[in-house]
């Protein structure tokens, strides 16, 4: 688990084909190593991979097929800037909100503009994420911690200040860019629950009008 507050920003220095998948190398600048051991998760702009080599300045880490294809790591290279946030610990401030470090689809940047102070920013999600994103909500935008100003269908919009700028990838936002989305988990498993014995059953996946009527969600 996570918090989605970024510790720093690294940079993939390599990537190397491995037995099917593929093994990124990441450089970890100010993100302190000394309490990472091997099979340890680190949050990769918001992916949670495993360290699987410490080299000193940086680990190595084994990305799947399925985690190329859904996420913006696909899109690796070489100087591909990167968010990293440790695993939470006991002791660990929640600044945040709770991030699993698993992704739920991949938003684009419709929006990045001054806004007095700080950067209006409005990503367009998948359709199938609108349900689990509100006003106000906590949102996993490259494993940044934010929350939703405003939705607008699948669209929302978040204020950027100044500091996230200055400590994340964030920075290097403009519009067509893609970025991995972690919408809340209490979201997710309040769907479910809602399902009730409906979630044994076969393509009982998503609520509907008549199940969240049925509950008093609805009027």
């Amino acid at each position: 688990m996570f918090t989605g507050i970024v510790s720093a920003v690294g940079t993939i220095t390599a990537v190397q084909p491995h037995s099917g998948d593929v093994r990124l190398r990441m450089a970890t600048g100010k993100l302190d190593l000394s309490d990472v051991q091997l099979g340890d998760s680190i949050a990769v702009s918001g992916v949670c991979l495993t360290a699987v080599e410490l080299p000193g300045d940086g680990f190595w880490a084994d990305v799947s097929r399925e985690t190329l294809e859904r996420t913006i790591l696909g899109e690796a290279a070489p100087g591909f800037k990167v968010n990293l946030e440790k695993a939470l610990t006991p002791t660990t401030r929640l600044g945040g909100h709770l991030v699993s470090g698993h992704i739920d689809g991949v938003g684009i940047v419709t929006v990045w503009q001054p806004d007095r102070g700080s950067w209006h920013l409005r990503i367009q999600a998948p359709d199938a994420l609108a349900r689990y994103i509100a006003e106000k909500g906590s949102i996993g935008v490259d494993g940044v911690s934010l929350t939703v100003n405003r939705v607008d269908g699948a669209a929302f919009d978040l204020n950027i200040v100044p500091h996230t700028l200055a400590e994340t990838t964030l920075a290097d936002v403009k519009v067509g860019r893609r970025v991995n989305l972690e919408v809340d988990l209490i979201a997710r498993y309040l769907e479910r629950l809602l399902l009730g014995e409906q979630a044994a059953q076969p393509g009982s996946g998503a609520l509907t009008e008549a199940l969240l009527r049925e509950h008093g969600f609805w009027n």
